[in-house]
């Protein structure tokens, strides 16, 4: 297993870029805002070009501690999003990626699969949608009938019927998150931790000459750079990089969902795979679902919770009281004494409550160039990160 480690470095390092492009003064060919998962994939594939620099910049003093680390750490097969959206094409391909990378350099993971359970007859047509769909895109998934669920999961109640998706699985995110810093850095990337981004200015003809970025360290120092290329992967705070780049008919509006994860302290019922509610119409999330470690640890959520702020991390006891309900729905016999609060996590959305599907939004941006956004990148972002840093790659260098 890969060491945890923290490397909080609160001033910029400067390092001459070796482009040839228009902006080849810069202090660096790239700069990537943001250093959780996704930020990490992308920074690990452009360090990988011979000939250029990149840096990686961080408000906090360790990678993945917001969105990255606040989630179900599920490695998703891919059966939700609509057939041609990027959430799906990146998914499938996220997980192929995954799979490959953590089997290759030992990053812990576990194909568990997963059951989508219906209660009744409009469920189970919402379940008979998913599987068809599934046989569209080739992502393995099969109906489990009653005798084999008996067998395997007999606790797990599903009163007319069960979905298996055979590829579903979960992963150490910290484990996948340290190794990936550790090969942006061997590739010659820099990191700058406890680096708060306070404005951008464009340079030449709305960033022909590149870009120049003023940040804060941790004292209240500030220091700036210039890179030929920026990359927005600043997750839950994207839309405030986007606003200070772009002018303000191209604004957004930042939306977050917190969601709340519940723990289990008791040692019975304990399923072997993972167990989702059939998915609500506009609830916002897959529902509040059974999850596990890679300890076997049972753990339940997220619901979904919208809020204004992103730093509002505390679990509400109220939310407990109605995960209970939905929780017994597909576990009857749990220990409702034994679940408690644990964690809350914050999702990244581009429409309130209500406004539908909303696809991850993963452009260069018109009329500036050299500028890559990365906007509401949310679930399932931890699975497809590997194939959005090719994506972001190819965007720039195709």
């Amino acid at each position: 297993m890969a060491a945890r480690v923290c490397l909080p470095r609160s001033s910029l390092r400067f390092r001459r870029s070796f482009s040839s492009t228009p902006a080849s003064r810069a202090d660096f060919t790239h700069a990537i805002i943001g250093a959780g998962v996704v930020g990490l994939a992308i920074a690990r594939q452009l360090a990988s070009r011979e000939g250029t620099s990149t840096i990686l910049l961080e408000r906090h003093d360790a990678p993945g501690t917001e969105t990255s680390s606040r989630n179900s750490e599920v490695i998703h097969a891919g059966l939700y999003y609509p057939k041609d959206s990027l959430k799906t094409k990146l998914c499938i391909k996220g997980r192929e990626m995954m799979y490959d990378l953590c089997s290759k350099q030992g990053i812990p993971h576990h194909n568990t699969k997963k059951w989508i359970v219906a209660q009744d007859d409009e469920e189970w047509e919402s379940c008979l949608g998913i599987h068809e769909r599934a046989k569209s895109l080739n992502v393995p998934t099969r109906l489990v009938n009653p005798e084999e669920a008996q067998r395997r999961e007999p606790e797990v109640r599903a009163r007319r019927g069960i979905l298996e998706s055979e590829s579903t699985g979960i992963v150490d995110s910290h484990s996948l998150m340290t190794y990936l810093l550790g090969e942006f850095e061997n590739q010659g990337g820099d990191s700058a931790f406890l680096t708060s981004v306070t404005r951008i200015e464009p340079l030449g003809i709305n960033g022909t000459g590149g870009y120049r970025i003023f940040a804060k360290s941790a004292d209240g120092t500030e220091s700036d750079i210039t890179a030929e290329t920026l990359i927005n992967s600043a997750g839950n705070s994207a839309c405030i990089i986007n606003n200070m780049v772009l002018p303000p008919a191209r604004h957004r509006t930042p939306y977050f969902a917190k969601g709340t994860y519940f723990s289990y302290s008791a040692s019975y019922p304990k399923p072997s795979v993972l167990v989702y509610p059939v998915t609500k119409p506009g609830h916002g999330g897959l529902g509040t679902h059974l999850t596990l470690d890679l300890s076997g640890r049972v753990r339940f959520g997220p619901d979904v919770e919208w809020v204004n702020d992103p730093n509002d991390l505390k679990p509400k006891g109220t939310r407990l009281e109605q995960a209970i309900p939905e929780i017994r729905a597909y576990l009857p016999n749990i220990d409702p004494s034994a679940i408690d609060l644990d964690y809350c996590g914050i999702r990244p959305k581009l429409g309130p409550a209500g406004s539908g599907f909303q696809d991850f939004v993963i452009q260069k941006e018109e009329g500036f160039p050299g500028l890559v956004n990365l906007l509401g990148i949310e679930s399932p972002g931890l699975t497809s990160s590997l194939a959005i840093g090719e994506m972001v790659k190819d965007l720039l260098y195709r």
